[in-house]
């Protein structure tokens, strides 16, 4: 096969995806077809081997870990506590509940790693309490929406766990580098909620309702609300960056907490645990067959002199080291408007990878560039999956212009966040190097 063949690769599995293919069987497609007419019979041993790569992968063992954790999470009856803390807590700010919806989204983010969930679990408390004080409906949609992407961002995350072995990357200096944009990001939500509501004070009428609670009650009622999430953040994120367990198994610790705590609060019973387990089995094997058939098509790319056939064109073009780190980004936000984030890394990371290290570049400040790019992407319309999820649990009267206008703000917010960590790169490393000395 020629160099130049091989790159129509990437417009078959475009085609395929369009013509309404899943994303898993467009890529296995187009790695048989191209796969076949380069190596022939031998092309089985290659894909052999990449189901027993993916297989005897150790770190993707984490991935059904936070999704059970997850899905137990939600059933467990946390939210409902912990979001009347919060709001306790927040009630006399601008856009009270609108805050306390994000810090909710922010915790439950760190706690869970599941992206949508989180998004799903806060709206069905917050928009009916929201709309109950009549808030602006935009900013209803903004918030739930953007709320709910920070679960891309904020470890522990999936998307982080598909990645890191896909660019070769340590999964814990990964979750590291994207702490501090994550909560950077939640930070300037935050911030523009409050501007905005203050200026606007019409968007987020303040609460009537006089809270009668002493100091003390409000103290007590708050730390037994907080100290499971509290917990449950230990037990991934606590466990993980201070050594004592590697990613899957704090996962796994974090997947027997859950459990401790859905016993104490009396809600596990076998058919909570039936109903998670059959999510986690069947968001696990979407998850997992979109991660083989990337393996599969970044294998038989490679094989097929496909790297260097893309070098070639770059050198040709003379593209220096930021004008290739700019097409590649905005290649990826254009996928996201037509497939999910997993698939895009899995497209993406394997042929972009080896060209940003063999340019210079950090390639764990680029693959924290990369992420926060995607949950740009993840909120941008048309194609935003954040808004379906919203579009899913919201009432008819939050129209879907509404969901459109209100998530404009925050994706100028996520747009900063970029801007911040491209030009300031420490944002992205110094944790890492602290922590591990990477």
């Amino acid at each position: 096969m020629t160099t130049q063949i091989v790159l129509w690769m990437f417009p078959a599995l475009l085609v395929l995806i369009f013509l309404g293919f899943p994303v898993a069987f467009s890529m296995m497609l187009t790695a048989l077809g191209f796969g076949l007419y380069r190596f022939g019979g031998a092309l089985v041993h290659q894909l052999a081997s990449r189901v027993d790569d993916i297989a005897t992968n150790y770190v993707l063992g984490a991935i059904p870990l936070f999704i059970f954790m997850g899905s137990i999470l939600e059933r467990a009856g946390i939210a409902e506590r912990l979001f009347d803390a919060l709001y306790m807590w927040t009630r006399r700010f601008p856009g009270g509940l609108a805050v306390a919806a994000l810090l909710m989204c922010t915790i439950f983010a760190a706690a869970s790693g599941v992206v949508g969930a989180t998004e799903t679990l806060v709206g069905m408390l917050a928009i009916p309490a929201m709309l109950k004080r009549r808030y602006d409906n935009k900013l209803i949609a903004g918030t739930i929406c953007g709320g709910g992407s920070l679960g891309t961002i904020i470890p522990p995350s999936v998307p982080v766990v598909v990645l890191a072995p896909i660019a070769a990357l340590p999964v814990g200096d990964l979750l590291a580098g994207i702490l501090f944009p994550g909560l950077l990001m939640s930070a300037l939500f935050i911030l523009y909620i409050v501007a905005v509501c203050a200026v606007l004070p019409q968007m987020a009428p303040a609460d009537p309702e006089p809270d009668h609670r002493s100091f003390m009650e409000k103290v007590g009622f708050t730390l037994y609300a907080i100290v499971p999430p509290a917990f449950l953040i230990f037990m991934v994120l606590g466990t993980l960056f201070m050594g004592l367990a590697t990613p899957t198994e704090a996962a796994a610790c974090g997947s027997a907490g859950v459990l401790v705590l859905a016993l104490l609060y009396r809600k596990l019973t076998w058919q909570l645990l039936y109903q998670a387990a059959l999510q986690t089995v069947s968001i696990t094997a979407m998850i997992l067959a979109i991660v083989l058939a990337g393996s599969m098509f970044a294998g038989v790319f490679f094989a097929s002199g496909g790297m260097a056939a893309t070098k070639g064109i770059l050198d040709a073009f003379g593209l220096s080291a930021w004008s290739l780190i700019a097409i590649i980004l905005l290649v990826s936000f254009i996928l996201g408007f037509l497939i999910d984030l997993i698939s895009i890394v899995l497209i993406v990371v394997p042929i972009a990878m080896p060209l940003v290290k063999s340019f210079g570049i950090d390639p764990l400040w680029f693959a924290v560039v990369f992420l926060v790019t995607l949950q740009t992407s993840y909120l941008t319309p048309p194609m935003s999956p954040s808004i379906f999820y919203l579009k899913a649990i919201a009432p008819p009267s939050i129209r879907l212009r509404d969901m459109y206008w209100g998530v404009i703000p925050f994706i100028a917010c996520q747009v900063l966040v970029l801007i911040a960590v491209l030009a300031f790169p420490e944002l992205a490393t110094w944790l890492p190097k602290v922590m591990y000395g990477n």
